[in-house]
Order: C-alpha cells, then sequence, then structure tokens
C-alpha cells in the first residue's frame, strides 16, 4: 500500500521543504495551500508521485471543511500541520479580522484536521501527525524588552505544544505518532509576507527543519526543537510543568492567604 501525506501550507518555506522530502521518500501527496499556480507547478514538477493540489484558503470554515473531508476520507500516513501567518504587533493594535486569521489558521485548523485524520489513523494502526509551531511557544515569561508584540502568535504556538503533547499520550500503544517541531528563526518567506526584514538575522534552513523532524520521530521525541543541542533543557521544562501540576491542593495556597 502507498504512503499519502498531506502538507499544508504546502507552497513555500517549511511546507514546501516536507513536501519535497516526503516526495523523495516515495510518498504520494496532498498538498495544500492557497496560491493553485504554485500548487500545480509543484505537482507538475513531481510525476514521479500522485500530487492532488487543493487550493484551500485555512483562515475560513470552508476551507477547513474542504480538507477535513479529506482528512476523514483518504487513508493519510502522515498530516503535516505546516500553514501559518504571523501578524506580530500588540494585542490591543491586532485588528479583529488579523486576530481571527491567526487563530483559525493555527488553532482551529489543525485542530479539525487532527481530528478528522486521526480515526482512520487509529483503525489502520499507524499513522503520523506534525504540527509546525516554533520556539516562540516557550517565551512567555519572557519580559517586553525581550519578545514583545506576539501575543496571540505566541499563546497560538503554545496551543500546538500542549495538543501535541496531550495527544501523543491519548494515542499511546494505537500506532499513531505525534510531534510538534519548535523551530527558531526558518530562512522563508513567512516574515517578508508579514513586512518583516529578517535579512541580517541568522535564520534556518527549511529542510533542516524537516530533516530534524523526521529524526525526531525516529527518536521517539514528542517534541522536537531542531536548533536546541541539549535536549535536556527541553525535559527539564516538561518536568518542572509536571512538578507544579502535581503540587496543587484542594487548600488554598499560603501567599493568597490574609496576612
Amino acid at each position: 500500500m502507498s504512503k499519502l501525506a498531506l502538507v499544508t501550507g504546502a507552497t513555500s518555506g517549511i511546507g514546501k521543504a516536507f513536501a519535497e522530502r516526503l516526495a523523495a521518500d516515495g510518498y504520494d501527496l496532498v498538498i495544500v495551500g492557497r496560491r493553485k499556480d504554485r500548487l500545480e507547478e509543484f505537482a507538475a514538477a513531481h510525476p514521479e508521485v500522485k500530487v492532488q493540489a487543493v487550493a484551500a484558503d485555512l483562515s475560513t470554515a470552508a476551507g477547513i471543511a474542504t480538507v477535513a473531508e479529506i482528512c476523514a476520507t483518504e487513508p493519510l500516513t502522515m498530516l503535516v500541520n505546516n500553514a501559518g501567518v504571523a501578524h506580530y504587533m500588540p494585542l490591543a493594535e491586532l485588528p479583529a479580522d488579523k486576530a481571527a486569521e491567526l487563530v483559525s489558521v493555527k488553532v482551529l485548523a489543525p485542530t479539525m484536521l487532527t481530528r478528522a485524520v486521526v480515526a482512520g489513523m487509529q483503525a489502520r494502526g499507524e499513522g503520523t501527525i506534525v504540527n509546525v509551531a516554533g520556539m516562540i511557544a516557550f517565551s512567555g515569561p519572557a519580559p517586553h524588552s525581550q519578545m514583545p508584540r506576539r501575543a496571540v502568535y505566541g499563546g497560538s504556538l503554545a496551543y500546538l505544544v500542549a495538543l501535541s503533547q496531550t495527544l501523543s499520550a491519548e494515542l499511546e500503544g494505537t500506532g499513531v505518532k505525534v510531534q510538534v517541531v519548535c523551530p527558531g528563526v526558518v530562512a522563508t518567506e513567512f516574515h517578508e509576507r508579514q513586512g518583516l526584514d529578517m535579512s541580517r538575522v541568522p535564520r534556518m534552513a527549511a529542510d533542516d527543519v524537516v530533516t530534524a523532524s523526521l529524526r525526531g520521530l525516529e527518536l521517539g521525541e514528542t517534541v522536537c526543537a531542531p536548533g536546541v543541542e541539549d535536549a535536556g533543557l527541553l525535559d527539564a521544562v516538561f518536568q518542572a510543568d509536571l512538578a507544579a501540576f502535581g503540587a496543587q491542593r484542594p487548600e488554598l495556597a499560603t501567599r493568597y492567604r490574609a496576612a
């Protein structure tokens, strides 16, 4: 049986790099993006595999429904939830339509596509779900001087980390793997489309992100951080999370009691 992967945001950057690598590995593909011309160019350039190009806008209910239907009905081996937008700005200045677009693309769409695909993967006893987030997911404690102007964006990536970790636990023993990949700054069109000049900022290649993700799956990593050399730092974060979670009591903590 042939391997079939669906990749969102496949017209450029990390999504295109995933599609290229998976095609080279013999996967048939469903590639999703807003730009139909780029999707068709990719399909034409890869006659060695079957490529279905789906033009869909995942910031809309119709776009999500279209792709979710494919996820629910096709025997996908892998789902890569990569599509994204940035909209870096303070929450008070973030227009409502941009906030809605960001949450739809990075929270609602991955949730609904994953929900649509997971039952079939469980029934087949195998499958892989990769959610593309970023290291900004871990930046919440940073002071304003270090990490300003991206509360909704950071929150959406943190959601993907929590979703992936808890879903991985839910699916333990089913043969279905879940991973969230958290690169730092990557050399793609992503920032340029937001009007940001990142030309002087050191950036990782999109191909390296894909290499890390696929190797991370082999290593059994649920959270893959391509640019973090010491994986023990991530383990320390997660152990601290669990320590705080396990330390809760039904009594009011002393610091909140009246003096």
